[in-house]
């Protein structure tokens, strides 16, 4: 169902690889819901995805850019703010990648150089998107900027490695640009704290099944989806939520409150 809750809204999504994306649901949604935007991603993750599909489905056009490249950045912008026609009201960061996580360097066993690579992908990225937004004076008053999280940036998730670094560092920056961004340009800045979720990226984190299972049993109303993403999403880039700034919000069906449920006490006790 369509509410028109982004309709003349223009902006930016980035990290749409397939259908099982939670940018590519997001992608959707903002289309349905009357947004208009470019969709961006790496080169070599285009490569490996079906963006042109979502291009086709949403009517947007394609702009390949490096979210770590400064220049890539800046071409991106200016040419998303002229086949849009205007300055941005949304952007997305919907981007990740630890490769110790990929090639099973335990989080004692780090390669530093691939620390760094994934640090610089997956937070670092945030704040040169942000920065290049920013200087570009690229955002319109009261637009939104969201980022995607996970909740092993306050809590350990043994087998999440080096990207509950990342996130941490994510969720601090959103904080600390979006203290100027809201000061000077009355932009919002949040990210989503998302349930464990089977995109192509969350499977490649061993025992990403327990997670997903474990979560559910926790989570008094089950793991939100890439949808239930998708539509959050849509709420914080349309107007309804024009003062909610800074924050880190939850999308897990409750898990982050919960300290036990009666599921998992069931399991545990099932043989006494």
């Amino acid at each position: 169902m369509s509410y028109n809750l982004l309709k003349g809204k223009r902006g930016i999504i980035f990290g749409a690889l397939d259908p099982n994306s939670i940018a590519w649901k997001t992608a959707e949604r903002v289309y349905e819901e009357g947004g208009t935007f470019v969709l961006t991603n790496a080169p070599i993750a285009m490569r490996m995805g079906q963006i042109k599909d979502l291009a086709e489905k949403t009517n947007s056009q394609i702009i390949p850019a490096d979210a770590t490249s400064l220049e890539d950045l800046e071409n991106l912008v200016n040419q998303s703010m002229e086949i849009l026609g205007g300055k941005l009201d949304f952007v997305l960061h919907s981007i990740g990648m630890s490769i110790n996580v990929r090639k099973g360097r335990h989080y004692t066993d780090q390669n530093y150089d691939w620390t760094q690579k994934g640090t610089d992908v997956s937070a670092m990225s945030f704040h040169k998107v942000m920065q290049t937004l920013y200087k570009a004076d690229a955002m319109n008053e009261w637009g939104s900027i969201v980022a995607l999280t996970y909740m092993a940036a306050q809590r350990v998730f043994p087998d999440y490695n080096d990207m509950a670094d990342n996130k941490a560092y994510l969720e601090s920056i959103a904080r600390s640009f979006g203290y100027f961004f809201g000061k000077d340009k009355k932009v919002r800045v949040n990210t989503i704290s998302q349930s464990p979720t089977p995109t192509t990226a969350g499977q490649g984190v061993k025992g990403f099944d327990g997670f997903i299972a474990y979560a559910e049993k926790m989570s008094p109303l089950g793991n939100a989806t890439a949808l239930d993403c998708a539509n959050y999403t849509v709420t914080l880039f349309s107007d309804l939520t024009r003062r909610v700034t800074l924050q880190n919000l939850f999308n897990d069906g409750g898990f982050s409150n919960m300290g036990v449920s009666d599921a998992i006490m069931d399991y545990f006790m099932k043989d006494e």
